[in-house]
């Protein structure tokens, strides 16, 4: 078989990959200690010296390693990981908590109005006026809210801190 051609057939990464849950289990590039950005020879030769370094002899998760070689190896199962893994990612958002838009601080500057809202880790979630104005909400400079008219009674929208992991919820009652 050509590096870089998988078939479902012939490659058992395809059926490890299928019907996982990839937030129940670990990263495989953890496994690995390699970056998500790995090449095939970093990858390559972290499976080596990982292989080494969990021989049976020498450590009892050997199966671990082997599976992430067996996936990051090819490009077409690791593209198909890394979709996966990005996805499962992304529904796993925890929400910190909700604020209304009420609660937050609002700033100045050249381009638009920020909204603020001070994290746990000493950082912001924000959001802009621009953004607002494209789910139909007006914010003056003085920080006045107008909620253009719409049938539904409120919106909500996923803020992420600046630095640290934590996501809460902006919620605009549009009453």
């Amino acid at each position: 078989m050509r590096r870089g051609f998988v078939s479902s057939d012939s490659n058992p990464a395809f059926a490890i990959l299928q019907g996982s849950n990839i937030s129940s289990q670990i990263i495989l590039y953890e496994v690995l200690s390699v970056g998500e950005d790995a090449t095939y020879d970093e990858i390559r030769a972290a499976y080596k010296s990982a292989a080494l370094n969990t021989h049976p002899d020498k450590a009892e998760r050997p199966l671990n390693v082997q599976k992430a070689w067996k996936i990051l190896r090819y490009p077409t199962s690791k593209a198909e990981y890394d979709k996966q893994l990005q996805s499962s990612r992304q529904s796993l958002e925890i929400i910190a908590l909700d604020i209304q838009i009420e609660d937050m601080i609002v700033e100045n500057s050249a381009d638009a109005v920020e909204l603020l809202y001070a994290c746990g880790c000493g950082d912001y979630f924000s959001i802009t006026s621009c953004e607002l104005g494209d789910m139909g909400i007006l914010v003056s400079e003085d920080g006045e809210i107008e909620v253009q008219a719409s049938d539904s009674l409120s919106a909500s929208i996923v803020l992420g801190c600046g630095s640290c992991s934590l996501k809460t919820r902006l919620v605009i009652n549009k009453t």
